[in-house]
């Protein structure tokens, strides 16, 4: 077993210890003053490191706004093909079936979030956040979020997936699903005539803010947004008897999330993220940390009787390979179809019936031959690209405020969670959604900064809602590789799971329970040391 690094490597020094020579003393032998040795300063492991993925590295984008969009410098020349048809298809913008002209192209919807992969992963990294015209206001969300919301029934506690209780998946909204898609093709709904390519329901966003003032004085506008659903399709006229105005529905907004160096993540084995785990804070520094163990798509499709693995995807590590996590949102967020996910999101629904009917069955998410919509060699190929995008490599490390801030992040304990490093596996057989792993990922050291955990985040992050075995107040530790050069990439990218954060600086703010302590030590920090560990964050 490979053990996650620690994450102080200290300095070392020889010291050079002269002495008189001769058989005889004398009294300035006797009489020498002690030598006191010089105080070692132990140094983060990580402070010097420019390669954050190892060979899997970029170095050629920094500053770039295409800095996520880079294949792994390490990939074979059939595998650069592969990833580049995936990079062409993550593009892709799908259109409603039939589309006789290109059908390859058909088969989005009926109701989805987004026709594109990159709708929501713009240039690989976060989407922009949608804000209203006035701070006051509210908007519609439509063809330019990148962020949608998850809905089921509130449905207790579920701690250990099994057969019996369909391992631990959410309890859909009846007629609705698990996710809330707000658009739709032309003629998705009954009443489609009044509502022109609507969707599921209309989802409505504003936000409140508050002030947050630091000990010196220094104040910071916090926002937080606020959803609202409106013309249900099963009760446009009256929401209140839609089934989603029911006081056991539970919603929680999902941001799209940078997309490179996730093969990477999977690599990490499940016995060095396991050992981890501090379910009961055994060493009580206030962090715990516990595994989200869930249902593996790929495993059930290979007849594997107990088809459950740890969860290392999504905002609440509730998808287990890049694989199943790219083909979901490929049939969820777009509505296309493939051969993990072969039916429609809403099939067997009342909507979805209504639809086939009014439509004469032109769109029933196959093709003339039955088969999905999207083809192996597509879905293949898109899953291939986030498998083997490159982490582009720090910025800055000889800054001397970047040095500073390196070591303030360790002394207030924010690696507690975002643990700097891990090596990935070098088993010869090593599979990644049950296809064999790319070679360049194996046996590199990568410092991603993640548990990838759960973690209760407190109740200013809480969404109420379970997923999996993740509770309502936990959140999977974000890697924090790359992300200074969100910004870059996409200005108007936001962060934390429903984009609230428009800075760094926001984010930790936002940092509540199990990790309150170490955000508390971050507000104590004079203005100038808190600015050296956001330009820490921002070299990384």
């Amino acid at each position: 077993m490979i053990k996650a690094i620690k994450p102080y490597t200290p300095l070392f020094f020889s010291l050079a210890m002269l002495s008189g020579c001769g058989g005889g003393s004398s009294s300035s032998d006797t009489n020498t003053t002690p030598v006191t040795p010089p105080i070692v300063e132990e140094l983060p492991s990580y402070i010097d490191v420019s390669a954050l993925a190892g060979d899997a590295t970029t170095h050629d984008t920094n500053n770039s706004g295409h800095g996520f969009s880079t294949p792994m410098p390490n990939l074979s020349p059939a595998e650069l093909n592969l990833h580049l048809d995936g990079d062409t298809d993550f593009e892709t913008a799908f259109t409603t079936a039939p589309n006789d002209t290109h059908p390859d192209l058909d088969g989005v919807g009926p109701v989805f979030n987004n026709n594109n992969c990159n709708a929501c992963h713009q240039r690989d990294g976060r989407p922009s956040t949608v804000l209203p015209s006035t701070p006051d206001g509210r908007i519609k969300l439509g063809s330019d979020a990148g962020i949608f919301l998850r809905v089921s029934l509130a449905d207790g506690v579920c701690n250990q997936p099994n057969s019996t209780n369909d391992y631990c998946k959410n309890t859909p909204v009846p007629g609705f699903g698990d996710q809330l898609f707000h658009r739709g093709v032309l003629q998705a709904r009954e009443d489609w005539q009044q509502n022109h390519f609507g969707g599921q329901a209309d989802v409505y966003l504003s936000y409140k803010y508050t002030e947050f003032t630091y000990p010196d004085g220094h104040t910071v506008t916090l926002k937080q947004p606020v959803f609202e659903v409106d013309n249900a399709w099963d009760s446009p006229s009256n929401y209140s008897l839609s089934e989603l105005a029911s006081s056991d529905v539970q919603f929680s907004a999902r941001n799209g999330m940078p997309v490179f160096g996730l093969g990477l993540l999977e690599a990490i084995t499940d016995e060095d993220i396991l050992a981890l785990e501090d379910p009961t804070d055994s060493n009580n520094d206030g962090i715990k940390g516990q595994a989200n163990w869930v249902f593996d798509a790929v495993k059930a499709q290979q007849g594997i009787d107990n088809p459950v693995s740890l969860g290392r995807f999504g905002w609440k590590a509730s998808t287990p390979s890049v694989r199943q996590q790219s083909l979901a949102a490929l049939r969820g967020d777009m509505g296309v179809t493939n051969s993990l996910f072969a039916q429609e999101s809403i099939a067997n629904t009342l909507m979805h019936d209504s639809y086939l009917s009014r439509t004469n069955y032109q769109d029933t998410g196959t093709d003339a031959q039955g088969l999905p919509e999207a083809s192996d060699e597509f879905s293949n190929a898109v899953v291939f690209y986030a498998q083997t995008l490159a982490v582009p490599a720090r910025r800055d490390i000889s800054n001397p405020d970047v040095r500073a801030g390196a070591k303030l992040f360790s002394e207030i304990n924010c690696n507690g969670c975002h643990t700097p490093s891990f090596t990935t596996s070098t088993q010869s057989d090593l599979m990644l959604g049950g296809v064999k792993a790319p070679q360049g990922i194996k046996g590199q050291v990568i410092w991603p900064f993640t548990d990838m955990l759960l973690h209760d985040m407190g109740e200013g992050l809480a969404d109420n809602r379970r997923d999996f075995l993740a509770s309502g107040r936990q959140w999977k530790t974000r890697p924090l590789w790359g992300i200074g050069l969100t910004k870059t990439v996409n200005p108007g990218a936001g962060f934390l799971h429903d984009g609230r954060a428009t800075s760094l600086e926001e984010a930790i703010l936002w940092h509540g329970g199990e990790a309150q302590t170490s955000r508390d030590k971050f507000t104590q920090l004079n203005k100038d040391k808190r600015q050296q560990v956001i330009v820490f964050l921002q070299s990384l």
